[in-house]
């Protein structure tokens, strides 16, 4: 997928470029693992605080989500279509 960002401060894409010329890799590359850290913080953030909710809240609202899953598929045809869905990844 190809995203363009725009309004990148100068001061923010002056220090990612000095980090991609640091570590010896590309613009584009920098800014993947720039993204992909601070999302990785943002998740365990998010997680610490949602914590907070007791296990039978936690337990009551998945019980409500569930019941609001509607296909018309089997389960096998379910279970194959998130198989192959998956990717094997990125190489690095």
């Amino acid at each position: 997928m190809n995203l363009t960002i725009r309004n990148i401060p100068d001061d923010v894409i002056n220090k990612i470029r000095t980090l991609s010329q640091m570590e010896r890799r590309s613009l584009n590359n920098e800014i993947l693992l720039v993204l992909e850290r601070g999302i990785q913080e943002e998740v365990k953030h998010f997680f610490n605080i949602k914590r907070n909710i007791s296990k039978n809240i936690q337990i009551d609202i998945w019980r409500r989500l569930s019941k609001e899953w509607q296909d018309d598929r089997s389960t096998d045809a379910i279970i194959k279509d998130i198989y192959n869905s998956r990717t094997l990844g990125r190489e690095f």
